[in-house]
Parts: structure tokens; C-alpha cells; sequence
């Protein structure tokens, strides 16, 4: 039987293995270290992956939702973002939305997260979620359907804070997902 080297092309794996802890830990060192330590451990275990089990990008996600749960067993959970980043007028638009996005996403309960990680930071679909986690397709797509939608309403919620009076200029940007 000729092996497959589910590391063969590993850059596009590698930023979706980021992202998906990124969502998960927030963007900066610890999603690095989680990405690092999945594919140490990937390395390592290369030999024990079998190609009729699912994708290598399955099979890593598996490796890196381990390696997420140790980084939380190690280190305390993300605290809350206590930035006002709807009012930072000196910060790029785009790194507002991206703060107001993570702040929105630490509202959601632990499996919400897991599942807006698979489904936004490592671009698996439902099908592919469900496979991974052993549910039925629906059930995932409901689940990411209601996450959705208290993102939105936290978002929404964010957009009608009223803005500090400290020198701000009007032209925030809206922020959406």
C-alpha cells in the first residue's frame, strides 16, 4: 500500500490550521503555539495518518483542537477584550472590524467558537464539520446558523454603542460579517 504524505504541501495547510486557532485563541502568539505544537505533533505522528479517514486538513484540525484544549488547560482563558474598539479613531478600519469580530465571538458559548473556528478560520463545510465532530450535517448547520445570528446581534449591538465625545470625527465604518 503507498502512503500518502498528508504534509506533502503544507503552506495552505498551515494557514488554515492558523486561522481556525486564531479564532479559537485570538490572533498573535498563542495561535502560533498551537499551530506550531499541531504540526510537531503532525511530525511526529505523520506515519499514522490514514488518507481513507478524511482529508489531511481533517486530520490536522483533529491534531489542533487537542493542541488548542492543552494551550487552555495550560494558561488561563482569553479575557474579555476590554478595548473600546468601536471608538479607536487612530486604529485602520480593518483592524477595528477585526477586534469587534473577535470581541464578538468570545460572546458565544465554547461550542459556538469551535464551530465558527471550523467553519470561518479552516473553511470546512457543515459536511465536513459534522464529519470531524460525529453529528448529522443538519444539526451542525443549525448550530452555526444561530451562532450566526448572535454574532449579528452582537455586532448589531456594538454598532448602536453611542461613540465617545473625545475629539472622535464621524466616519466609523459599519462592521458586518
Amino acid at each position: 500500500m503507498i502512503r500518502v504524505d498528508p504534509l506533502a504541501r503544507p503552506e495552505p495547510l498551515i494557514r488554515r490550521v492558523y486561522a481556525y486557532a486564531a479564532y479559537r485563541l485570538g490572533d498573535g502568539p498563542d495561535a502560533e503555539d498551537a499551530t506550531s505544537d499541531t504540526f510537531e505533533r503532525a511530525l511526529r505522528y505523520r506515519h499514522r495518518y490514514d488518507r481513507s479517514k478524511g482529508e489531511p486538513i481533517a486530520w490536522l484540525l483533529g491534531i489542533a483542537r487537542r493542541a488548542v484544549d492543552d494551550l487552555y488547560a495550560t494558561r488561563p482563558p482569553i479575557a474579555e477584550l476590554t478595548a473600546d474598539v468601536a471608538g479607536t479613531g487612530d486604529l485602520e478600519p480593518e483592524m477595528v472590524r477585526k477586534l469587534t469580530v473577535q470581541k464578538a465571538v468570545l460572546t458565544l458559548d465554547e461550542r459556538s467558537r469551535e464551530l465558527v473556528a471550523l467553519r470561518y478560520g479552516a473553511d470546512l463545510t457543515a459536511r465536513q464539520i459534522a464529519e470531524m465532530l460525529g453529528e448529522r450535517t443538519n444539526t451542525v448547520e443549525v448550530a452555526l446558523h444561530r451562532a450566526h445570528a448572535r454574532l449579528r446581534a452582537a455586532l448589531e449591538g456594538e454598532q448602536r454603542r453611542p461613540k465617545p465625545a473625545s475629539g472622535q470625527t464621524g466616519g466609523e465604518e459599519a462592521v458586518s460579517i
